[in-house]
């Protein structure tokens, strides 16, 4: 009988173990002072880890050229929210490699120092949102859940956790708690012409199809502040080259040399955005530095 009893307990035991492998994991607590980013990651086990970035891209606010008007925003809000004032969640939307997710660094890299910590999330683990709030929520740091290049296509379940954490939801965000999220879409999601050709009626029969359109714009609506980001004019690419050279080391002379084929290199691409700015300076710092 005993041996019977205690095959079963350990049978038991082993059934638990495997029941608690599958089941949800509650996110572990991180060292907030092992860096000024994290990651958060979901593992195949259901584990929920946020990583520390051992290596946190240097980038200073000087070093971002020609978006004056963004960073001065994006800069403002971010200190309120650091000093314990008022401050909104965030969307950074438009032109592809203008700076927004470097705008994002570049505040933290200045206020981190005063407490600002940054979380990066998938779009796929958004619906996650509520436990790391809850996580977070009684941390003597400020925390930014940053969101990079955000859209959804419908019916994905993240886009549903992201509106009720910025807006309605029973659990609020707590004040110590901010979203930052980077967009090429203004709406966060696709739209369609047909939608605008069919705002009294569409050939399926929907009765009202404009709440349709204007449940999809209602997640950007719950952004408080909006930042919209512009293609670059030649003038303003060559500025952003010549900065980035100057950071580089590059001679006065040699930038000036350069700004021929900072514009082929820019044609080749097809873009004259701030990143291809610094890719062009990365290529060309690098062979001016092995003919010098």
């Amino acid at each position: 009988m005993n041996a019977s009893f205690e095959h079963l307990l350990l049978r038991a035991e082993q059934l638990i173990t495997r029941i608690e492998a599958v089941l949800p994991q509650a996110v572990a607590q991180a060292d907030w002072t092992a860096s000024s980013a994290f990651r958060y990651r979901k593992r195949s086990s259901g584990r929920a880890t946020l990583e520390p970035v051992r290596h946190v891209g240097a980038m200073d606010l000087a070093d971002l050229k020609e978006i004056e008007p963004q960073k001065e925003k994006i800069y403002r809000n971010t200190r309120q929210f650091v000093q314990g004032q008022r401050a909104n969640n965030v969307l950074l939307t438009g032109a592809r490699g203008t700076g927004k997710s470097s705008l994002i660094r570049a505040c933290l890299n200045e206020f981190a120092a005063q407490g600002l910590r940054l979380i990066e999330v998938d779009k796929a683990d958004l619906t996650d949102l509520p436990d790391i709030v809850d996580l977070v929520s009684e941390e003597p740091y400020k925390f930014i859940v940053f969101c990079d290049d955000l859209s959804f296509d419908e019916g994905e379940s993240g886009y549903k956790a992201l509106k009720s954490i910025l807006d309605g939801s029973v659990a609020a965000t707590t004040a110590n708690v901010l979203i930052y999220a980077t967009s090429n879409r203004r709406h966060l999601l696709p739209e369609y012409m047909k939608e605008n050709l069919s705002y009294t009626h569409t050939a399926d029969g929907e009765v009202h199809p404009g709440e349709g359109v204007e449940e999809k714009i209602s997640l950007s609506e719950r952004f408080g502040l909006w930042v919209s980001f512009y293609p670059f004019s030649q003038d303003e690419y060559l500025t952003i080259v010549a900065q980035w050279l100057g950071a580089m080391g590059v001679s006065v002379p040699a930038i000036e040399a350069a700004r021929a084929q900072a514009l082929v290199w820019a044609l080749e691409r097809g873009s004259r955005s701030g990143r291809v700015a610094y890719q062009f300076a990365l290529d060309y710092a690098g062979q001016h530095a092995v003919l010098e």
